[in-house]
């Protein structure tokens, strides 16, 4: 994603243009990996080195809020991140904590009917994400 379509991403939330947003969003975009917090710190430190930690945190908390990326836990509660906003869900490796996006339009829809005829009593299922874990065949460690 090239940063003019990460500055438009921006300003459709309502979120001013910065160059640490800019440098955060893209590093997110580009690494394409669920990142971890720490995993964009050393990729945007590469060029821009004055960016600090406590910015980083703040940044993605306030992309978080606008929607233009989601949080994603792993099994060992790491806190990771993701700028694919479709509706989707992960496949997550035990081994190597490496996270992949599962596309299934037939699972959506078997998940999307289940909850519309049975729902839970008391709770306002607002999305639906899996995410399932196991072991890739040739885990990258």
């Amino acid at each position: 994603m090239k940063p003019e379509e990460i500055s438009n991403r921006l300003i459709e939330k309502g979120l001013k243009v910065t160059p640490q947003r800019i440098a955060i969003l893209e590093a997110i975009v580009t690494l394409n990996n669920h990142p971890s917090a720490e995993g964009i710190i050393e990729y945007i430190r590469k060029n821009h080195p004055h960016i600090a930690t406590a910015t980083v945190y703040k940044v993605l908390d306030a992309l978080e809020s606008s929607g233009l990326i989601r949080k994603v836990k792993t099994d060992k509660d790491l806190m990771r991140y993701d700028a694919v906003m479709e509706n989707h869900h992960h496949l997550y490796c035990s081994d190597s904590d490496r996270i992949e996006d599962y596309n299934n339009t037939q699972l959506n829809e078997m998940l999307a009917t289940y909850f519309e005829r049975n729902g839970i009593p008391g709770f306002t299922i607002e999305d639906i994400k899996l995410q399932i874990i196991g072991r890739f065949r040739e885990s990258k460690k």
